[in-house]
């Protein structure tokens, strides 16, 4: 005979199961995406490209090329050739807040 705690136990096992491979192949999707992106060098013809493109954007390319650091090169301290630079990044995200003594956005 089965208890009612193992049928909870079952039950909640196979939910998690099937959260999990849910979330999985929803990023797997992301990183086939990604893998399938087309790659583009970094050189003179990149801008021309970009101003070419539907509203002067690229989606989802990866770019490859040597970049130059604006000051001096980051150097790993475990692997002695490796050097590396930092991109910043900056968004500005805008969003309503709603104020509930108003009632308005």
């Amino acid at each position: 005979p089965i208890t009612p705690g193992e049928l909870l136990c079952l039950g909640s096992s196979l939910a998690f199961s099937g959260l999990f491979y849910y979330l999985y192949r929803k990023k797997a999707r992301v990183v086939a995406r990604i893998q399938e992106a087309p790659k583009l060098q970094v050189d003179d013809d990149l801008p021309a490209l970009v101003s070419a493109a539907d509203g002067r954007c690229l989606p989802y390319v990866a770019l490859e090329g040597i970049v130059l650091p604006a000051k001096a090169a980051l150097s790993s301290h475990y692997h002695g050739g490796m050097q590396g630079v930092i991109q910043k990044l900056l968004l500005k995200e805008h969003r309503l807040i709603w104020n509930s003594l108003a009632r308005s956005w």
